[in-house]
């Protein structure tokens, strides 16, 4: 368990869900153009793919979706985090979290930094995922920016229980002799580095109930809870219910080109603003961001339900083609495990679909493994036409 876990690491995250994929080994220029060249043929037609959580719009696209939505309704602009359309978004978020307020963040990793420190207070340590992104990702600001001590749990599983949480705490208090104080307990849900693999709720309550009773803050990194919430059909105010700070990312699905939003009980909120000017965060507009990430947080329940509906028979259709199998992950969402037979290319296979269907596939991993992502862009075509595309590919692939 703990060698495929090291084998999930940050370098092979950007080899199987960037760029650096489509397609294989060209470089960057050469992708640039063929980017360009194929706008001039789909003109704003968002790709289809199979690698990222959300919609990979161009610069262009993107621009057209701000026209879009201020033909609709005129965008109103912030001013240094306040009004506008960024208010209107904060205040959604505390509505679908159930907290009392909610702020925006120009970085994930800022939101989940502040809100550890903040809940913290004068404890010096917290508890974290050892495959978190908190942990592994975010340059040990805790430690280096905060004076916050994080300590992993979970190494080599995709998430940890409560037994593992007490075990850790067990094992600090029996040996530091010097006590400084633990005070907050830190989950992310779904888990990237597990291939968003679940958090089961009945963990996440045995573990709240826990740091309840013994006086520890929860802190959720629920960078892409929507997605939890439509697989688990759990709502996104009950996984909130059980924590008391909230990190929601407003790029990886809700497809603006940055930003976050953390939502938790007024008094922590309220100290937020000043922790992100200290810091360098604070952005004179952000209203590009927010109206983009409101305008997709509309209806977002009901549209991920249509995208697990459609992605089912995508994949049920797929499965049907001889040499391509696609498996769900155990506690999974919206990434699957794709094996594709020798006697397909898989190289010729991923070119064909991108330069003549404009569909995105990654590379296959060491086990021979391609991660099969599922995400909005599948309902911007036909299952038909998506379905024509992957027949041809396989042919072509297999001569």
């Amino acid at each position: 368990m703990e060698k495929k876990q090291a084998k999930n690491n940050r370098r092979n995250f950007l080899k199987t869900c960037s760029l650096s994929t489509f397609p294989f080994l060209i470089p960057i220029n050469g992708i640039n153009k063929m980017e360009s060249n194929k706008r001039d043929t789909y003109k704003t037609t968002t790709p289809v793919n199979f690698i990222s959580d959300g919609l990979a719009m161009s610069p262009n696209d993107y621009l057209l979706k701000l026209q879009e939505i201020n033909q609709s309704k005129p965008i109103e602009a912030d001013f240094y985090g306040n009004g506008g359309v960024l208010t209107a978004l904060e205040e959604k978020f505390a509505k679908l979290t159930g907290k009392e307020k909610a702020i925006y963040l120009p970085t994930g990793t800022m939101a989940n930094q502040l809100a550890i420190k903040l809940l913290n207070g004068d404890n010096t340590k917290a508890i974290v995922p050892e495959n978190a992104h908190i942990f592994r990702d975010e340059a040990d600001a805790a430690q280096s920016v905060h004076n916050k001590r994080l300590v992993p749990v979970g190494k080599g599983k995709p998430f940890f229980n409560l037994a593992d949480l007490k075990n850790t705490i067990d094992y600090l208090y029996s040996n530091e002799v010097f006590k400084s104080g633990l005070g907050t307990i830190a989950i992310e849900n779904p888990i990237r580095r597990a291939d968003g693999t679940l958090v089961p709720i009945d963990v996440i309550r045995e573990i709240a109930s826990y740091c309840k009773e013994k006086g520890y803050k929860m802190h959720l990194d629920g960078a892409r809870i929507h997605i939890a919430a439509a697989y688990s059909k759990i709502s996104l105010a009950e996984y909130a219910s059980y924590f008391d700070t909230v990190y929601i990312s407003l790029y990886k699905y809700l497809n603006a080109t940055g930003g976050a939003i953390l939502c938790g009980d007024a008094a922590l909120i309220d100290q937020v603003a000043h922790q992100i000017k200290i810091l360098g965060g604070t952005v004179f507009q952000n209203w590009s961001n927010a109206a983009v990430a409101l305008h997709y947080l509309e209806g977002i329940e009901k549209r991920w339900e249509e995208i697990i509906l459609t992605s089912s028979k995508l994949i049920a259709d797929l499965n049907n083609m001889k040499g391509i199998s696609i498996k769900p992950i155990t506690n999974g969402t919206n990434i699957y495990n794709m094996e594709i037979a020798e006697k397909i290319d898989l190289k010729k296979l991923a070119i064909y679909l991108y330069n003549e269907h404009s569909i995105w596939l990654g590379r296959a991993n060491e086990e021979g493994i391609v991660k099969f992502t599922i995400n909005e862009s599948i309902l911007t075509r036909s299952l038909e036409d998506i379905l024509i595309a992957w027949k041809k590919g396989i042919e072509k692939a297999s001569a």
